[in-house]
Formats: structure tokens, C-alpha cells, sequence
């Protein structure tokens, strides 16, 4: 499907946000919005194994809509998965019920890095991320703006050594230690897989691009500053750079290192638009480390939407006041969970338009 003649975007709230712009309402997307919560995404997956949807990319187009035709959410973000890269190049991923993520060959010393696809073209390696992504903006007919993504350079290093989820990352922070160059060398092949990754979804069709630092809260400041933060600065810049090169516009990039608290204010000078916070710091302390200037992204905890109606708009008005209406995107704190009922993520989303939108005009008639 052709990315030329993608239809007029109806809905620009998120990019103005993004871009520090005024707003008529605060914009509200979800993490992990299409997914196990929904009845109709547990459905497919009764027909269809994990890796089977994301790599269909009509399947991943369904699976992302399936938020959209629900919802009243200012963006939709591309059904797929940050594992993706580790297959590029050459891993075998496999997701199992109820456990998650599994490589049943991890890499274990790094003699290992020479079995990887160093050299993996991701037009051919990931075209089924490039194809979803053309045929979903299509689909989406201009209703929202379409968010890609990936996986940080440390985050996919710590799967790829650890073998699956792990709360310690103990294996893979081990490898900073004892192989501190080995693991440079092992980053920079990330990180160079990344910026292809991330500038062949722009030219497919994303309007956002976000970078998940799902592993932040395992490092310290130290090695968060060595191993984790120059890879994250070096993507921001070679992702516009070569965007600049091909000639196509830039698009508003956030990053998102969850339990990353402790380095707002080196991620907040990393030449990324937006900022995404967890549920782990209060509103004000980020926009005082961050300044008034940065788009903060979140950062309502997950576990909040177990909560009553009448408490959850307690929750969002909070959240919101907190945060105030500019420079401000709407979010959780980190994905949503498997059990949610699917009536209090609607709740949310209205309730976070409703609220906002009297902020505003309450402020342009004072």
C-alpha cells in the first residue's frame, strides 16, 4: 500500500501537545491500549499466536483499531511488539502464556554477540512493522495520528541476556561489570538497528515515535549515564538526522524510562519533545526538574483503574490540575493490565477530556 496521499488528519491534539502548543483539551492515549483487556483482542489470540498478529500486518492493523473504534483516544500506537529488533537480528523470541517473553538461546558470554545479524536490513527484516504502519494510517482515515516505537538499547540488552522478564536484570547488569566494553559494542548494534527501525516507521506513516526505557529502575545513576543515556541522546539526533536526509519531516519523539525518576533531568535535555513519567513521582517535582517548557507525558498508575468511577475522577482531575493543561499529554504510568474492565479505561478517557476542557475555558474566560 502506497504511503503517498495519506488522508488529512482530523485530530492534531497529541502533536500540538507534543510541539508545546496550545490545546482545547489535553490529549490521552493509552499504553498497551490494544491488548489483553479487550474481549475482542482475547478473541483473536484464541486463533492467533502473539508473534503471529504482529507479524500479519493486517492483523496488526485490526489489533490497533481495536482501542480506536471503542474509544474516544487522541492517538493510536502500532500493534507490535519491542522484540521485534532481537528477532532482526537473528534471536529466537517466543511468548508464552502466562509467563511472557521467552529466548530460549540467550546470550550467555559475549562471544555470543557474533552469532547476531550485526549487519540485519530492517526494510526486510521488519517490512511487516513498515506495512501495518502504511496500511493502519490508511485505516485510521485521519482520526488520530499514528504513535511507532521501540524498545531502548538497554532495555532489549537486558532481554536479550536475561532471556525473558526478569526483576533483578542481575545478568544482564552483570555484563556492565565485568564487560564494560563488550557491552558498548553490544549497545552500539542496537542502537544503530533502532535509528534505521525508528526512521523507516516515520517514512511508512507514524506521526509520534516513542522509545521505551522499560528497564530503567534496575540501574543506578552511574550506570544509567554510561550505558543507558548516550545511546538514548544518540537516537533522538541520528533518527532527525537521517529523516533530514531522505527529506522527510520530523515527528515528535518521547521517551519513556519507566522508574527513570532519578534521571528526569538528563532525559528531559536529551533532544527528545515529550517526556514520559511513571506513577513513581508527584506531577510538580517533574515539571520543577523537567521545566515548564517540556511536554510531560502520564503518569496515573495502572492499578488506579481498578478504582470506582466516582474515584477515578477524583484520580484524573487531580492528575490533571497537577500537571496543568499545557505541555501536557495524558497517560498511565505504564501499560495497562490484562484485567482491566475495558468501562473504566472509556471512564477515564472522557473524564480526562471533560475535566480538561472546563480547565481551559475556565482560564480564556478569567
Amino acid at each position: 500500500m502506497s504511503t503517498d496521499n495519506f488522508p488529512p488528519l482530523k485530530n492534531d491534539l497529541i502533536i500540538r501537545a507534543a510541539k508545546g502548543e496550545s490545546v482545547e483539551r489535553v490529549p490521552i492515549w493509552i499504553m498497551r491500549q490494544a491488548g489483553r483487556y479487550l474481549p475482542e483482542f482475547r478473541e483473536i489470540r484464541t486463533k492467533q499466536s502473539f508473534f503471529e498478529l504482529v507479524q500479519n500486518p493486517q492483523l496488526a492493523c485490526d489489533v490497533t483499531m481495536m482501542p480506536i473504534n471503542r474509544f474516544d483516544l487522541d492517538a493510536a500506537i502500532i500493534f507490535s511488539d519491542i522484540l521485534v529488533i532481537p528477532q532482526a537480528l537473528g534471536m529466537i523470541v517466543e511468548m508464552l502464556p502466562s509467563k511472557g517473553p521467552s529466548f530460549p538461546a540467550p546470550l550467555i558470554v559475549p562471544a555470543d554477540i557474533s552469532k547476531l545479524n550485526k549487519d540485519c536490513d530492517v526494510t526486510k527484516e521488519l517490512s511487516y512493522v513498515f506495512e501495518a504502519i502504511t496500511l493502519t494510517r490508511h485505516t485510521l482515515q485521519g482520526k488520530v495520528p499514528l504513535i511507532g516505537f521501540s524498545g531502548a538499547p538497554w532495555t532489549l540488552m537486558s532481554y536479550m541476556i536475561e532471556g525473558g522478564g526478569s526483576t533483578t536484570q542481575s545478568k544482564a547488569k552483570a555484563w556492565l561489570y565485568k564487560y564494560p566494553e563488550e557491552s558498548h559494542e553490544l549497545l552500539k548494534i542496537l542502537t544503530n538497528v533502532i535509528i534505521d527501525y525508528l526512521v523507516e516507521q516515520v517514512c511508512a506513516g507514524a506521526q509520534l515515535l516513542q522509545v521505551f526505557e522499560s528497564h530503567a529502575g534496575c540501574l543506578d545513576h552511574t550506570l544509567f549515564v554510561k550505558f543507558a543515556l548516550p545511546y538514548i541522546r544518540v537516537i533522538s539526533k541520528r533518527v532527525r538526522d537521517k529523516l533530514k536526509e531522505r527529506k522527510v519531516s520530523c515527528v515528535p519523539m518521547i521517551i519513556f524510562a519507566k522508574d527513570g525518576h532519578y534521571v528526569l533531568e538528563e532525559l528531559s535535555q536529551s533532544h527528545y519533545e515529550v517526556v514520559g513519567i511513571d506513577w513513581t513521582i508527584k506531577p510538580t517535582q517533574a515539571r520543577r526538574i523537567c521545566g515548564e517548557t517540556m511536554t510531560l507525558q502520564g503518569n496515573l498508575d495502572p492499578c488506579a483503574l481498578y478504582a470506582n468511577k466516582e474515584d477515578l475522577t477524583k484520580m484524573a482531575k487531580d492528575m490533571l490540575q497537577k500537571f496543568g493543561h499545557k505541555n501536557y499529554i495524558a497517560n498511565l504510568g505504564h501499560g495497562i493490565y490484562p484485567d482491566m474492565d475495558p468501562e473504566n479505561v472509556k471512564h477515564l478517557v472522557d473524564q480526562v477530556h471533560k475535566i480538561s476542557q472546563e480547565m481551559i475555558q475556565k482560564e480564556q474566560s478569567n
